[in-house]
């Protein structure tokens, strides 16, 4: 009885490795195709809106000019050209118009740095080794997340320190990577707004709400830290987090599949170690060592 039962648990944990691995590569290969396909799609209208406004700058400058000279040499216009200066409000058009221009040039650099972290997010060699700079997952991660830590009415926008060390590129699978990172930042945001719990907009900005990620080289493993300064969990709670299926949310809210798939990808697709350091009102620290070389 019990060898068999020691066979049906190894039975059932590599069912479940199998199940992780399964839903871990079908979910990396339809979320990479849509994100990709978003970031292609996005991108050819991109560079027409950039291509014209270059140009409508370009009239809109010369128009200006021609403007101002005539006004130069015509100082006394017709009576009527007067009545439609003063209704338009030349003055504060000709200022304004440059000002309009400005942000939308800052709106298309925004669209375009989406549409790169987008592709880089959505690596497509998610299935093959290759080098890799571990930032640039992180940054492209919490460019997708940035409307999630923004300031959302209810609370402040959510603090990031980033204090990245000088890191070499890493031989992994980007794609499975960023998945982790996903996981862990938005896990992160969670945890925050339930500590928000009761507090309004004022208390939160007193003791604001703050995710430190802190990346470093550690002889032969890059070791990454996501921290937050949450409400942390308990002991037990901590000792559960990277079961399969278990999950703290609420109904609808949580899979108990995150932590799970994220602990496979970095112990087993990359030889390396994740873990957790937490107590309750004192946030949660998730540490991962990778490392360099396959």
């Amino acid at each position: 009885m019990e060898e068999r039962t020691i066979e049906l648990t190894q039975s059932l944990q590599r069912l479940q490795n199998t199940q992780l691995q399964l839903i871990q590569s079908e979910k990396m290969s339809t979320l990479g195709q849509l994100v990709a396909g978003i970031g292609h799609e996005i991108n050819n209208p991109i560079g027409f809106i950039s291509g014209s406004c270059s140009h409508i700058e370009e009239y809109m400058n010369d128009l200006l000019r021609l403007v101002n000279l005539q006004q130069q040499k015509l100082p006394h216009p017709d009576p009527e050209i007067e009545e439609l200066i003063e209704e338009i409000d030349l003055e504060y058009l000709a200022k304004d118009l440059p000002k309009i221009m400005e942000s939308m040039h800052q709106g298309i650099d925004r669209l375009k740095d989406i549409s790169l972290s987008l592709r880089t997010f959505a690596r497509s060699d998610i299935l093959s080794l290759v080098e890799f700079q571990i930032h640039e997952g992180i940054d492209s991660t919490l460019m997708l997340l940035k409307h999630r830590l923004k300031n959302q009415g209810d609370r402040p926008t959510i603090e990031v320190i980033k204090k990245y060390g000088v890191l070499p590129l890493i031989t992994c699978y980007p794609g499975q990577l960023n998945q982790v990172f996903m996981n862990l930042i938005a896990n992160a945001i969670d945890a925050l707004d339930e500590s928000n719990t009761g507090r309004n907009f004022e208390e939160i900005k007193a003791n604001p709400n703050r995710i430190t990620i802190t990346t470093s080289l550690k002889e032969l493993n890059v070791e990454v830290k996501i921290a937050d300064n949450g409400i942390g969990m308990s002991e037990s709670v901590k000792q559960k987090i990277f079961d399969h299926l278990f999950t703290t949310k609420s109904v609808g809210k949580g899979t108990g599949l995150g932590l799970a798939i994220a602990r496979q990808i970095i112990v087993e697709k990359h030889g390396g170690s994740i873990d957790c350091n937490s107590s309750t009102e004192q946030g949660t620290e998730f540490v991962i060592l990778i490392p360099v070389r396959q």
